[in-house]
């Protein structure tokens, strides 16, 4: 057995059993899994600049022969976020690949193959980024509106602006953009959130993401697609690109509500990494910390989600 068992303390015992690691090295060796899927923000990076050993360990995670695919909650088309990774240190070619939320949005707003998006009318309010660079809705046929009586559906990809129908984005605060949910709301508008994650570790700070404005859009009685974590369509996307079946399939990441209940949905093993979302609610300081196995046992029982290994950090 690698690392050590830990179980919960509940009302149902075994209810939740990981074991702890020290790093992927212990994971590795194993030769286990054929396909490994990573998460980036919180894992690899923090959107500024790698972990402190993050591009090492992919390295030497590459020379098992693992097959790597980034997959993503980013609102980015899958070529971007490679992109991004270069600019940041990493090697894209130790990836066979990425699947972001982003990406899959575009692919089905664009094929409209599948029912509910075949469904769906062509006019969109949405909601994009400012200063984190708005996103082109190039080859999608979609015409952009500003309110809720010319709308057809809500496209989310992000928090910050509005999107126009110039192709320009209009910076709002979010507290206006949650005024105009409550318009869509009352017209039984359908959303489409580009990017499900809550929040998401921007330089040791928490950035909020379009899955609040979904999670609002909810409460307020509105119907929302979610295309990504946890939904477990990213991650069979994730296989077929793998070509590996469920069972030689792991998900890393350090959200357990996305990451790793996302993977409990597909039926592929986890490891959650410590150091990124969560890291305050665990008590956590400074990178590489670990993290009191009761924290976690409370935290991933209050999120039900079963992480199969902890880790503190994606480090060797």
């Amino acid at each position: 057995m690698i690392g050590r068992c830990v179980s919960a303390q509940s009302s149902k015992p075994n209810e939740l059993k990981f074991q702890t690691l020290n790093g992927i090295q212990e994971l590795a060796e194993t030769r286990r899994f054929k396909a490994w899927f990573l998460d980036q923000f919180g894992v690899l990076h923090d959107g500024k600049q790698p972990y402190p050993g993050a591009i090492s360990t992919l390295e030497k995670l590459a020379t098992y022969g693992a097959k790597m695919v980034i997959v993503s909650n980013s609102s980015r088309r899958a070529s971007t976020t490679l992109e991004k990774l270069r600019s940041l240190g990493f090697d894209p070619s130790l990836f066979i690949g990425a699947i972001t939320s982003g990406e899959l949005t575009h692919q089905y707003l664009q094929r409209r193959d599948d029912a509910w998006f075949a469904s769906l009318g062509r006019s969109c309010i949405h909601m994009t980024w400012s200063d984190r660079g708005a996103i082109s809705l190039e080859s999608l046929g979609l015409e952009v509106v500003e309110n809720a009586q010319g709308a057809d559906f809500i496209l989310a990809h992000g928090t910050e602006a509005l999107g126009l129908s110039s192709g320009a984005a209009l910076p709002m605060k979010l507290d206006d953009l949650e005024k105009i949910l409550e318009q869509c709301a009352t017209k039984k508008i359908p959303m489409v959130v580009a990017n499900p994650d809550f929040v998401t570790v921007e330089v040791r700070a928490l950035r909020v993401m379009p899955g609040t404005l979904a999670a609002t859009y909810e409460k307020l009685g509105g119907e929302v697609k979610w295309m990504g974590k946890p939904d477990k369509i990213i991650y069979k996307s994730a296989m077929k690109m793998a070509a590996e079946d469920a069972s030689d399939c792991i998900a890393i990441g350090d959200s357990l509500h996305h990451d790793i209940k996302g993977a409990n949905a597909a039926g592929i093993a986890s490891a959650f990494i410590t150091c990124g979302i969560h890291a305050t609610e665990l008590g956590l300081d400074k990178f590489g910390e670990v993290a009191d196995d009761n924290s976690i046992h409370a935290l991933a029982l209050q999120n039900n989600a079963h992480p199969t290994y902890v880790i503190p950090s994606f480090t060797w």
